[in-house]
């Protein structure tokens, strides 16, 4: 089945590689006949289904998640290969959506208001004060 990571941006099923294997803990008997858990293996270095420029944004972001240039999903937490492939392609298309999305706008340097510094000048002014309180009773209870 197809992967539609955005409007225009599909990832042909033929991209896609399966490997199954016996899924690890608990499960009884169950465990240790099937092969429940599941593998997605996608060639993102070598695709053709992503534009350049968004596989060079997603190879960047993913740099240290690939294995030779590809993206590896194991999911094994349900106890169905079908559950578990689900999980896998629906966890790859939110990485990869995740990793081709646009950068966030820079920040933008700003100035405190002076309402601002004024109040916060005026709490440690208070701070402070109580403070002085304070000492000033522990030297009288020394004596």
């Amino acid at each position: 089945m197809d992967l539609q990571l955005i409007p225009g941006v599909v990832i042909p099923a033929a991209e896609l590689r399966w490997r199954f294997s016996r899924s690890g803990g608990p499960g009884g008997q169950n465990v240790n006949t099937t092969d429940s858990r599941v593998e997605l293996v996608f060639d993102l270095a070598a695709t053709a289904s992503l534009p350049p420029h968004l596989r060079a944004r997603a190879m960047q972001r993913l740099q240290a998640r690939l294995v030779e240039g590809c993206v590896v999903i194991a999911a094994s937490e349900h106890r169905s290969q079908w559950h578990n492939r689900v999980a896998a392609q629906r966890r790859l298309v939110e990485l990869l959506q995740d990793a081709i999305k646009p950068p966030p706008p820079p920040r933008r340097a700003t100035k405190p208001t002076r309402g601002s510094v004024q109040r916060r000048l005026q709490a440690k002014k208070q701070r402070s004060a109580v403070k002085q309180q304070r000492r000033g009773r522990d030297q009288l209870s020394d004596d």
